[in-house]
């Protein structure tokens, strides 16, 4: 039976609510990151997920028949249940509830891959930009690697402290709104310095705040650069006076309007 194996010292725990982000070294053994891997790789070769809007490319138009810069698998696990039951998963569990309590749920939100010399960039962002703006989140992602990350090929960068301002504004990616990407708007890159750039070994991990600014470089290397992000939450709370991300309403993206035939096909065959 696979148990938990990983403990966060009180120092950590300390740098992470302080800084916003954290980073540690191989959270699972070589089988299991074999088996991640062999997993990853089946379901993008897949395309799984393409025709429910689950599948697109995070940094471009997503025209099919298109070369995709940076394609994104949503909810991996429903195209690949298998991982709900590796030991990555529960050791990502743990570090979320050391982190943000007992009640804190783990699942795996997102795959998304940086092909080999032509991944694009990931623009510096905050995670809650894509979020109900409504709402106030506690809550972290967790960025795993499934091969060593570094600058050339694309690993985590962050702001320290950053995590501690609210939601910054934003645009899509080249101000397109046919693209679902997000990059801070550029009055906001003020906002971007003394940058903290984390290489990690294969499975090693960055956790980080879904309110810290985030980045990462273009795949200049020869070799695919292959995460898996987890999210952790504890229920958010209301704000006490709505407002809207302007940049989320005016998204007119090719993956929202394939989610959209395919739930209107669901809703027919129900």
């Amino acid at each position: 039976m696979k148990k938990e194996r990983i403990i966060l010292t009180k120092d950590q725990i300390d740098y992470f609510h302080h800084e916003g982000f954290l980073s540690t070294d191989k959270l699972t053994d070589q089988e299991d990151i074999a088996f991640l891997l062999q997993t990853y790789d089946r379901i993008f070769s897949e395309q799984a997920g393409r025709e429910s809007g689950d599948q697109f490319d995070l940094a471009g138009t997503d025209e099919d028949g298109e070369t995709a810069f940076l394609p994104q698998i949503l909810d991996p696990s429903k195209y690949a249940p298998e991982i709900n039951q590796s030991q990555l998963l529960i050791n990502t569990t743990s570090i979320a509830k050391q982190l943000l309590g007992k009640e804190a749920i783990c699942s795996f939100a997102h795959a998304i891959l940086k092909p080999a010399k032509i991944g694009a960039e990931t623009p510096w962002h905050q995670d809650a930009a894509y979020l109900d703006p409504n709402l106030v989140y506690r809550a972290i992602s967790i960025w795993v690697p499934l091969q060593e990350a570094t600058e050339e090929n694309g690993c985590m960068q962050f702001v320290p402290g950053s995590h501690k301002k609210d939601v910054l504004s934003h645009q899509s990616i080249n101000n397109d709104p046919h693209i679902h990407g997000l990059e801070l708007i550029p009055e906001e890159m003020k906002n971007v310095h003394d940058v903290n750039s984390c290489p990690l070994p294969a499975c090693g991990t960055t956790i980080h705040d879904f309110y810290m600014l985030h980045h990462t470089p273009p795949n200049r290397s020869n070799i695919p650069r292959r995460a898996l992000i987890l999210n952790a939450t504890i229920p958010a709370s209301t704000r006490s006076k709505p407002r809207k991300f302007h940049w989320m309403d005016e998204k007119k993206t090719a993956r929202e309007k394939r989610a959209k035939d395919a739930a209107e096909v669901g809703a027919e065959l129900n």
